[in-house]
């Protein structure tokens, strides 16, 4: 099972522990919740004992990005979660206010005027919805220490080896044709054709990397001459030059032929990124390990164990032991972001239709916090956990697995978690 983490009375991080010890700690009075998300207890007496290293494994994505807590000695995955991003909803947010402003300067009504040349972007400057991700992460990995002996970090550099696709004798022979044969070009082809046949579309079935130009007529092991097919259309297909074989089917024909050219775009992005990553990982003081896709697949594959995020991120690096994950449970993260500075709600042309409360905090709470309210009178009489929504007026939304109750009062409200801009499940 994942365990829960327990830090000392100096806040200093201690072995992590089962759930059962943990409840033992707690009903007897030794221990006190310190945070719920991650569960974490804090010791109320002194505890002098040896602490075991971790070590913390990133596998980042443009939407999810895996983390794990490894015990590089015994492979225990102590800890793991998947963090999901919110870098598309601040894409759209920038495009959203950018398309008002610039419609009511067409209309001639009063707006912002345009900034375009009095601002100058610095040295390694990224768009926000890329260095969310970053910020996200970085986050995480102090989150992470300040409650777990952190002593390394594992991180997946690059999706795939371009470098080593290009060239295949960068690193010898026998690197390239050794046991690390074929993985980062058959995963790159995965991501490019979408994981499905490039001449039926048919997917969940064992493929074939295929020469869209056959070798026999002179076609190249170029990556950009590199497709996947099943079986029976790489049989059909055989030495037939593409614009034979296709030649009855001409709109599919120009897709392919687009489509091989095409670098592989979200790749490119991610990779942008990771090495900014791996410069704010290196920030932390602690030894660094990177390693490729191809190279975390081939740690799952050889493990035979099923891909998710969590699981991919344990398998990040060289440095990857037989893994145990019996009743490992991944806390699932989502970044919400601080809420807003805008001073009021627009309609869809941009004028103001709503009002934007200037005070964060109402009666000790704010709008975020996760909160437990038990009712025993009137008509909503129950027990409630879920995040709330302020009112000036003391009467409070809940937002529920079961759906959103209103009207509650925030004298029944006790706080669980503070708001930290995530949210969480399991």
């Amino acid at each position: 099972m994942s365990k829960v983490f327990v830090i000392d009375t100096d806040k200093r991080p201690l072995n992590p522990i089962h759930s059962a010890q943990a409840r033992q700690l707690l009903r007897n009075g030794k221990a006190a919740v310190f945070r719920s998300f991650p569960f974490t207890l804090i010791l109320k007496e002194l505890c002098s004992k040896t602490v075991l290293p971790l070590r913390l494994k990133i596998d980042p994505g443009a939407k999810h990005t895996g983390i794990a807590l490894i015990n590089d000695a015994s492979g225990e995955v102590v800890f793991a979660a998947e963090l999901k991003h919110r870098g598309f909803a601040i894409r759209d947010a920038l495009t959203s206010r950018r398309q008002l402003r610039r419609f009511r300067r067409a209309r001639i009504t009063r707006y912002r005027k345009p900034r375009f040349l009095n601002r100058t972007r610095p040295l390694g400057w990224l768009a926000p919805s890329l260095q969310s991700r970053i910020e996200n992460i970085k986050t995480w990995v102090k989150k992470l220490s300040k409650i777990a002996h952190v002593v390394a970090i594992s991180q997946e550099l690059v999706r795939f080896d371009m470098q080593l696709m290009a060239n295949p004798d960068i690193q010898g022979r026998e690197y390239q044709q050794g046991t690390l044969a074929g993985y980062e070009t058959r995963e790159y082809l995965l991501e490019k054709w979408d994981r499905q046949c490039a001449y039926c579309g048919v997917k969940d079935v064992p493929f074939q990397v295929e020469h869209i130009h056959p070798q026999a007529k002179g076609g190249s092991n170029s990556i950009t001459n590199l497709a996947l097919s099943c079986e029976k259309c790489n049989t059909k297909k055989g030495t037939k030059d593409i614009k034979d074989f296709l030649k009855k089917d001409p709109s599919k024909l120009e897709k392919i032929l687009k489509q091989a050219k095409r670098p592989l775009a979200d790749a490119a992005a991610v990779n942008t990124t990771r090495f900014v990553l791996l410069e704010v990982l290196k920030a932390t003081g602690l030894p660094v390990e990177t390693g490729s896709g191809g190279l975390t697949k081939f740690n799952r594959s050889q493990q035979k164990l099923a891909k998710t995020h969590w699981i991919d991120a344990a398998c990040v690096g060289q440095l990857t032991p037989i893994l145990n994950i019996k009743g490992v449970k991944p806390l699932l993260i989502t970044a919400n972001g601080h809420g807003t500075r805008q001073s009021c709600r627009t309609d869809k042309y941009g004028f103001p239709n709503r009002h934007c409360s200037r005070t964060k905090f109402h009666f000790g709470f704010q709008t975020g916090d996760i909160v437990k309210s038990v009712v025993k009178t009137g008509k909503k009489v129950g027990e409630y956990i879920g995040r709330i929504a302020t009112r000036t007026t003391g009467s409070f939304n809940i937002s529920t697995r079961n759906g959103l109750v209103q009207g509650i009062s925030y004298k029944t409200c006790k706080t669980i978690h503070k708001k930290d801009g995530y949210g969480y499940s399991s």
